[in-house]
């Protein structure tokens, strides 16, 4: 007897059997030999499809013969045979032949370098002339790699102007400007909801302000902006997940904002609230695979082509409907934009020091009476620079932007007496020594609670170089009426090298003139 299949291999060979696929494909899905498929098949009593031989013919078919008359009034059909005949013009395509065949090694290497079957019959269309249709690749492509199982997803409808839809996906392969390397860039997909017209954007890297200028990019190509903004719970967008009450990047929802949209973040794990803009990216990454450009213009010149030529004209598989055509339906039902753009700004956290200011950018700004040692929000830009409260986002304090070290306070931030913490910290100057206590006194008298950090600077160098060091360079600063912190850190830091002050002198010239005044007793007694 021949080769024995186990149990699973034989279930396999009587299963694919009854689906009806020949022995060859069953040889190639299972390993088993043709022969000895054909023998446990024929033992099952499954018909065995036998594969097509040319040059055989099929047999003809009987005549039909008229029962009155003795005369065929139907004459038996010619014989059909599967090979061509001889009498076709040399160099024409046989019927039976697919029209991609001269094109078999472009479309299988495209196939490997996992191109989708619409971008290969694309290309070819585009750089070929190729003259067939659609389906003739499909079913070239089926027969080469066998046919995908499609699965049942759900449809999310929505009115024009209702929705858009918004993520990232991987961009082609472009060469570096910098390094001169090939990198894979970031693709932007915005896919409106009702008309599944896209945008696409390529960039090199993300950050807020990169994403936000992105929408913008995508609402001006649009001519408007959809009601609301469906995304994914990146952190360019969302600083806090969350299903009922999301945190938004406050950059991103002040540019939403500004073109009359609002973010919808998806739940966490969730990308099939987003199903268009997935299905966008996933049909534009299979177009790019493979591709590789010298510059992100040249990627994004192609991008357009192909949105404008292929992804624009054609008939959606869910609306049977051009997209195009549809998009024509919702661009008036989008939101108008508006005339200038948004204006972007920096953000973050800043804590109020000791003398009520915060530090942004090297330059200090006052904030309300209360606030100090709190955390508060700043948005600084060119022209201005605002405190927000970190509980409700309330305006608290506008200022103009400052050089790096100047400071801006207002009159009504002034306290109206000396804080007991700055009481404390002038005491702390006293107790480090006589002249550092009157500079610190001088300090606070001239500036008022803006001298704090130049008394928390002496006290500092005091640490650093010691207490006798910085009183003799604050009596040096007195001495010369210049009640600064800088003159004292530029005198100690000017000096030519480490030398005892007079305070550590003194009492090393009292101790040598004791032993020396010893010494000399101690030696008239001997003499």
């Amino acid at each position: 007897m021949g080769n024995v299949l186990s149990d699973e291999k034989k279930q396999q060979v009587l299963a694919l059997g009854r689906l009806g696929w020949p022995l060859r494909r069953i040889e190639e899905a299972t390993g088993v030999r043709r022969e000895t498929s054909s023998r446990y098949l024929r033992a099952a009593g499954i018909a065995v499809r036998p594969p097509r031989k040319w040059g055989h013919a099929k047999a003809a078919k009987e005549a039909i013969t008229d029962p009155g008359g003795g005369e065929e009034s139907n004459p038996a059909k010619e014989v059909i045979t599967d090979s061509a005949p001889s009498s076709w013009p040399r160099g024409t395509r046989s019927p039976i032949a697919s029209a991609c065949e001269p094109y078999r090694d472009l479309i299988e290497d495209a196939l490997g370098r996992g191109r989708n079957v619409k971008a290969i019959w694309q290309d070819l269309v585009t750089e070929h002339g190729f003259a067939a249709r659609y389906a003739s690749v499909q079913r070239f492509a089926r027969k080469l790699h066998g046919a995908r199982v499609a699965e049942a997803c759900g449809v999310i409808v929505t009115k024009p102007g209702e929705e858009g839809q918004v993520d990232y996906g991987d961009g082609p392969m472009v060469r570096h400007p910098e390094t001169g390397q090939y990198r894979r860039m970031r693709l932007f997909v915005m896919t409106l909801g009702y008309s599944r017209k896209s945008v696409r954007l390529l960039t090199w890297r993300s950050s807020a302000k990169i994403w936000s200028e992105l929408h913008e990019k995508a609402f001006r190509r649009l001519g408007g902006a959809p009601r609301t903004t469906v995304l994914d719970n990146l952190r360019e967008g969302v600083l806090g997940p969350d299903v009922y009450d999301p945190r938004l990047n406050p950059l991103y929802r002040d540019v939403l904002a500004h073109y009359g949209a609002v973010a919808l973040p998806c739940r966490v794990r969730d990308p099939d609230r987003k199903g268009k803009v997935e299905s966008g990216i996933g049909h534009t990454q299979k177009m790019l695979k493979g591709l590789r450009f010298e510059s992100a213009e040249d990627a994004q010149r192609h991008l357009d082509r192909w949105d404008e030529r292929w992804a624009d004209t054609r008939i959606h598989g869910t609306t049977k409907r051009q997209v195009a055509a549809m998009f024509a339906e919702e661009k008036p039902l989008l939101a108008p934009l508006p005339i200038e753009p948004f204006r972007y700004y920096r953000y973050g956290q800043r804590t109020v020091h000791l003398d009520g200011h915060v530090e942004i950018e090297g330059a200090y700004y006052s904030a309300p009476p209360g606030h100090i040692g709190r955390t508060l929000f700043v948005q600084y830009d060119e022209r201005r620079v605002r405190l927000l409260d970190p509980k409700t986002h309330e305006l608290l304090r506008e200022h103009l932007p400052q050089a790096p070290g100047r400071r801006l306070t207002r009159e009504e931030d002034k306290p109206k007496s000396t804080p007991l913490s700055t009481v404390q910290l002038l005491t702390r100057a006293r107790v480090a020594g006589k002249h550092i206590g009157a500079l610190a006194a001088e300090i606070h008298r001239h500036d008022g609670e803006t001298g704090v950090r130049g008394i928390l600077g002496l006290l500092s160098l005091a640490k650093k170089h010691g207490p006798f060091a910085v009183d003799d360079a604050s009596a040096m600063a007195l001495s010369v009426g210049v009640a600064n912190y800088r003159f004292v850190r530029r005198y100690l830091d000017r000096r030519p090298a480490p030398q005892l002050s007079l305070r550590q002198v003194d009492p090393l010239i009292r101790d040598l003139t004791h032993y020396r005044d010893i010494i000399r007793n101690l030696t008239q007694e001997t003499e």
